[in-house]
């Protein structure tokens, strides 16, 4: 996901805040402050995987031990460029060198290219996986949770829609959600 990394977070089967960590975890905070038994669910919404918090301390310390800290060295970090290493064969690093701007700009193109042939058929498959996640946590014990996941691989949006009618409306909407527009 191009976006702002968001999230979504649940206690039990209701929906209690969504949105980036800035604005989730303030609520996950205050909730935990109340009461420190309480059980929070929070999923990231490109994946659908659950993400774990450390609540304690004042908020402030909260934010800092979860937002990522900007990476520095070799690089320009300004840019959002980060220097790693590869390993390619030698006639890769000949063609690379050929080309015009270089190996690095050969490398970006390249990659650029690539992202824009499989977008669609990535972003399909990242969405039934985050959908399928986040239920599998969420939805694992409920009614047809296992006949929707296959309807749901299958990209049968109705049969998902008539195998979750039933189930708890914020999970259902947040699959959804998940799911978009790919089935």
């Amino acid at each position: 996901m191009e976006d702002l990394n968001t999230f979504t977070a649940f206690k039990g089967n209701a929906k209690i805040a969504s949105g980036t960590l800035e604005q989730v975890l303030p609520e996950l905070k205050k909730r935990f402050d109340a009461d420190r038994t309480i059980m929070l669910l929070v999923f990231e919404d490109a994946t659908g995987r659950q993400v774990d918090f450390d609540l304690r301390g004042n908020l402030a310390q909260v934010l800092a031990r979860a937002l990522p800290v900007p990476r520095s060295g070799p690089g320009r970090p300004k840019l959002g460029v980060v220097s790693r290493e590869i390993s390619l064969l030698p006639r890769h690093w000949e063609w690379l060198e050929e080309q015009p701007g270089g190996a690095s700009a050969a490398l970006r193109r390249l990659v650029d290219e690539a992202r824009r042939r499989e977008q669609g058929r990535n972003r399909t498959r990242l969405a039934l996986d985050a959908a399928a996640r986040f239920m599998s946590a969420m939805a694992g014990n409920l009614p047809g949770y296992e006949e929707a996941t296959r309807s749901l691989y299958a990209k049968d949006r109705i049969g998902v829609e008539k195998l979750t009618g039933k189930w708890p409306r914020d999970i259902r909407e947040h699959m959804f959600t998940l799911i978009g527009d790919v089935i």
